[in-house]
């Protein structure tokens, strides 16, 4: 392998939906020469941008599935994912944050830091990703980049610090000063491809001064060398690049870059910028464990020349069968490899291997370190690792957050029930937050999901792609049960019939758990119950924990104790103590007091200030606890949290409300009691549903 893996880069561009990640990507895609035409998002010539190849995409004008690409520029191998700015397809954020080395997160100058600006922010946060920060739009009525950067520091905790200056705003914005070189530059041509050069206009001279002393400051305290030169007068332009990249891999600085990808305006300077600032594979550290030496953790070397490993990060089921998307953390991945899936020491063979530009297939014969590809035809699951044979490392996987929303669906027809499960098998597969089971007690298909948009998206997809017609069922939340206080138990399970009987005690505790959602614990002493049947117990209660007595809803947050019981010599057995158990756990949950708990969204409703009023009564009427409101101009932003059965249909409410110039956001905070009538109501309708 011949390539260098200092000029590497991966990354990922997100931000709150509607900040322009797609148009970005378009606009670098063009200026690296991958495409020779710039299509917008939502197409008025009919194409639709390129990295939005689902149809649904290109109709409804926003990113659902994360795409990747790859470009050159200056020299440098750019690997690209886009993700969805919808808090519906997180997963499609996370699963992208997991395998790259940097990111970019958009800002939208006059939206400045949204709700899931938060989100993926804290995501970032998770996987330890470097970030340069691009305020877009600043060719808009009211941007302000300075006030978005002062939000990057107060809402998100970051070292932001402006590496640009707009030259004119708004309809006005003709291109940005280089704070490092001190040079205005303007992007002319009728694709902005045309670069230009020049001194700083003299009425921007005294701010670019005074902006470049802040950055210089910043940027000093991670070079000793910056520092001295900037006391003598002398910094260089690599010096400061140098210093900036050092601070940006240590997650201690965030550079922050303008402009508008829609009017052409500094694209090519932020292509810059993630060459100079975002690390390439070799300075990322990433772990994995030796699954040969009882999960000891190892460092991935990267080195092209070690034995293989790749993790799938995502799957799709594409027109010739499944596509596995990888990441190869170290060694080279030859096409008619054999590799090992450390999941489930199934060997593989590698028959086809393609880079990916969104929907499109260049086929290749190897990849290095470093690389994120696809293979064809591997049967996997996503978050697998595979290796060559030398090795049997896991990467860790991702956070998978929990479906918040269900919904009942039944096909039309019996041609109808095949399609559909064909298509629910293929879309658990490819997203782990979508869940499916079939209710026994109704005997539905039951979808779960993180959003109505969600499923909404799901259900399209059903009927375009597999022809499946379905009935939608009203949407239901997903509620918990807990418990309040400590409780006893001690019960018999006597069954006595012709021949050998069943017989089985079981006495202890059950107690609220503090994090996490179930913990057995076994203080059996003296074989009063023998050690065959402990697991039998443990079996009978996590049976019980599927559904709690008052509204069948999940049990979380219990921790049951076993510290006696008694057996039979002939009448004991594992069926028996699961039976004791059940009882047992039965016995207990209704004396701790059991509560109700439901799925409190944080909320992000947007519009213009004359609406505030109506907006906040509207919220209120949902039980909502309204956090916070902030004014900017003349719009404001309200953050509450509402419970989520009080949000169905809300969208359609708010447009009424506010003659549809208000939006909102929402996204999964925590799980929260039940107030007392409304918890009674709940079990009420579930004990009906189940008569």
């Amino acid at each position: 392998m011949s390539k260098d893996l200092d000029m590497v880069r991966n990354i990922g561009i997100s931000a709150h939906i509607d900040s322009g990640k797609t148009t970005l990507t378009e606009r670098i895609l063009f200026y690296t020469q991958k495409i020779h035409a710039i299509h917008e998002v939502r197409g008025k010539d009919g194409v639709g941008a390129t990295m939005d190849s689902m149809e649904l995409e290109k109709e409804r004008g926003i990113t659902i599935a994360s795409a990747a690409t790859h470009c050159t520029w200056k020299d440098h191998e750019i690997n690209i994912i886009d993700t969805p700015g919808h808090v519906d397809f997180t997963i499609e954020v996370e699963r992208a944050l997991r395998v790259l080395d940097g990111a970019v997160l958009i800002l939208c100058s006059v939206g400045g830091v949204q709700s899931q600006s938060i989100t993926v922010n804290r995501q970032m946060t998770r996987y330890n990703v470097p970030r340069i920060a691009f305020i877009n739009k600043c060719d808009r009525t009211g941007a302000n980049p300075a006030r978005v950067t002062e939000q990057l520091r107060e809402k998100l905790g970051l070292n932001a610090v402006p590496a640009q200056l707009p030259i004119g705003l708004e309809g006005d914005l003709e291109g940005v000063v280089d704070l490092v070189t001190m040079k205005a530059v303007y992007f002319d041509g009728d694709n902005g491809e045309n670069i230009r050069e020049e001194e700083i206009p003299a009425n921007l001279q005294d701010a670019a001064d005074a902006s470049r002393e802040e950055l210089l400051d910043a940027a000093s305290m991670f070079s000793e060398e910056l520092m001295e030169a900037v006391l003598e007068g002398t910094p260089t332009p690599e010096m400061i690049r140098d210093a900036i990249r050092i601070g940006t891999l240590a997650l201690e600085l965030t550079p922050v870059f303008i402009g508008s990808a829609y009017k052409n305006k500094a694209v090519q300077s932020l292509l810059d910028a993630v060459n100079d600032y975002l690390p390439c594979p070799t300075e990322v550290e990433n772990i994995a464990l030796d699954l040969d030496k009882d999960e000891a953790e190892v460092k991935v070397s990267n080195d092209p020349a070690d034995p293989m490993v790749a993790l799938a990060f995502k799957l799709e089921d594409g027109r010739y069968g499944q596509l596995t998307y990888v990441r190869t953390y170290q060694g080279t991945l030859k096409k008619g490899d054999s590799i090992f899936n450390s999941r489930t020491g199934k060997k593989v063979k590698v028959g086809r291997l393609v880079r990916m530009h969104s929907d499109e297939m260049e086929e290749i014969d190897l990849c290095g370190s470093g690389d994120i590809v696809a293979l064809f035809g591997v049967d996997c699951a996503s978050g697998d690792t595979f290796n060559s044979s030398d090795t049997n490392y896991s990467m860790s996987s991702m956070h998978i957050p929990a479906p918040v929303i269900s919904l009942a669906i039944n096909p039309v027809d019996n041609k109808a029930q095949g399609n559909m499960s064909k298509a629910l098998n293929r879309f658990t597969k490819e997203d782990p937050t979508f869940k499916t089971f079939v209710d026994k007690e109704t005997n539905e298909t039951i979808i779960s999901g993180m959003g109505e948009l969600h499923l909404e998206v799901y259900i399209e997809r059903m009927k375009r792609e597999y022809e499946a017609e379905v009935e939608v069922g009203a949407p239901q939340v997903s509620y918990r049960e807990t418990i309040t206080q400590r409780a006893d138990f001690d019960y018999v399970h006597k069954k006595q019939t012709g021949g050998s009987g069943q017989f089985g005690r079981v006495a202890g505790f059950i107690e609220p758990l503090e994090e996490g959602e179930y913990e057995f614990v076994d203080k059996i002493v003296g074989g009063s119950i023998p050690r065959e049947f402990i697991s039998a117990c443990d079996k009978g209660f996590q049976a019980s924990i599927a559904k709690g007595a008052l509204a069948g809803a999940p049990v979380t947050g219990v921790r049951l104790t076993i510290n006696d019981g008694a057996f039979h010599a002939v009448d004991s057995s594992d069926v028996a103590f699961q039976l004791a158990a059940r009882g047992a756990f039965k016995q207990g949950y209704l004396k701790a007091k059991p509560m109700l708990m439901e799925p409190i969204m944080k909320v992000s409703a947007e519009g213009p200030t004359e609406f505030q009023g109506a907006v906040m009564g509207s919220l209120n009427q949902r039980r909502g606890m309204i956090l916070g409101t902030a004014e900017e101009g003349n719009y404001t932003v309200i953050d509450a949290e509402v419970p989520l059965s009080e949000m169905f249909g809300y969208s359609t409410v708010l447009r009424s409300l506010t003659q549809g110039k208000a939006e909102f956001t929402m996204e999964f905070a925590a799980y929260r009691q039940v107030p007392k009538s409304v918890a009674e109501e709940i079990i009420k309708e579930r004990q009906k549903e189940k008569k």
